[in-house]
């Protein structure tokens, strides 16, 4: 058969299996009895040597529609992976509208944008570093509308062109390249950029995951006023030299839904503006935090948030495949094979969680706990 369509790493979790395959830079999780299927028709010579190898349990026509289901899937998983072409576009300066500087404990970073609507996709998140100084500057963005497209530069290099509609991958790219300057790394020096929140408690970290409106920024939230620190929200960096996340210095956003809850638990909260981007999100408002003792720390565990009225605070095991289904789709993930196995291996170091929660106080000292248990393991 054709091992040309061969995963480039495999690595069992519990009873299955995740390939990884470099010509689409995509992962795949498979059951054990399609992994010996997929491994029987890799080792085969012909479909007539696959048919006589599985011929004890499955007649002929059985073992002929498997190796065509068996071809197709390999031909999906291989697709290939074509990294975004950027168009050779001249920075236009005459978008520079409004002017914003954001000193980041001695790195000052400005950033032009064209219009209020397009400040909103940025500044908030970053406004309590809003500064009026006038110290050299470590790198300047330009972020405008033009043409229904939302484009965003670096040093006058066009780093990315979206669809204004898709203003999110926008961000992602925008914090990709801020971390970059901050950290003094290039972009192929990350492992992946996760979509999840990561809070330490000066020792490990632990990465919070879950679909929009789970509460895991709620949860943050809370975990910061009682005692923890925000290492990274919505966006936490893996850097390939120590398989660590590093500090994003962007505020936890929070929906109008937890207004209510947070109000007599984070300080001055009544005073923070609120922020509307537009109907989706809703109103916002931006809890900024105080920064970690260190800019990186090893993350122990992953813990699938759930925030459910009324309920019990519940932390329980869940399966790896539950976890990648969840943060691959939103999340950036290297193409370089060495940074693809060390995620894999990195998975296979963590204590991985479902947490379902209302009571405040509950889920802080279960938190608590968890950190307790991962630092002792060390």
């Amino acid at each position: 058969m054709n091992t040309n369509l061969a995963p480039t790493y495999k690595k069992l979790f519990g009873e299955n299996w995740i390939l990884w395959f470099a010509l689409s830079n995509s992962y795949s999780i498979i059951e054990p009895e399609f992994n010996l299927l997929l491994e029987s028709y890799l080792k085969s010579s012909s479909n007539a040597d696959f048919s006589t190898m599985i011929s004890n349990d499955i007649n002929v026509l059985e073992s002929e529609s498997i190796s065509e289901t068996l071809f197709n899937y390999l031909k999906d998983c291989n697709k290939l992976y074509i990294s975004p072409e950027i168009d050779s576009i001249v920075l236009d300066t005459s978008k520079r509208h409004i002017s914003k500087q954001y000193d980041f404990k001695g790195q000052t970073i400005q950033i032009y944008y064209d219009t209020e609507l397009v400040l909103k996709t940025v500044h908030p998140a970053l406004s309590y570093y809003c500064t009026e100084t006038k110290n050299e500057v470590s790198a300047t963005f330009d972020i405008y509308l033009k043409n229904d497209d939302l484009f965003l530069f670096k040093d006058q290099q066009l780093i990315s062109q979206v669809s204004k509609h898709k203003y999110h991958l926008m961000q992602g790219k925008f914090i990709m390249q801020l971390l970059c300057t901050l950290h003094n790394k290039d972009e192929n020096d990350w492992i992946g950029t996760f979509h999840g929140s990561t809070i330490t408690d000066g020792n490990s970290s632990i990465l919070f995951v879950g679909n929009s409106g789970k509460g895991k920024s709620t949860l943050c939230a809370l975990l910061t006023a009682n005692g923890f620190d925000l290492l990274a929200d919505d966006v936490s960096p893996m850097l390939s030299e120590d398989n660590e996340i590093y500090y994003n210095p962007s505020a936890i956003s929070i929906k109008q839904g937890a207004f209510n809850l947070l109000e007599p638990l984070v300080s001055n909260f009544k005073d923070l503006p609120i922020v509307k981007f537009n109907k989706t999100k809703g109103y916002l408002k931006y809890i900024p935090c105080t920064k970690p003792k260190k800019d990186h720390y090893p993350c122990r565990s992953i813990i699938l948030v759930n925030y459910k009225a009324k309920s019990e605070t519940k932390l329980e095991p869940i399966s790896v495949k539950t976890i990648l289904e969840t943060i691959i789709p939103d999340s950036w993930l290297s193409p370089n094979p060495l940074h693809a196995r060390q995620f894999l291996d990195w998975l296979a170091t963590l204590e991985i969680y479902q947490l379902t929660y209302s009571d405040t106080q509950s889920v802080t000292n279960e938190i608590s706990k968890l950190f307790k248990q991962l630092n002792k393991k060390v």
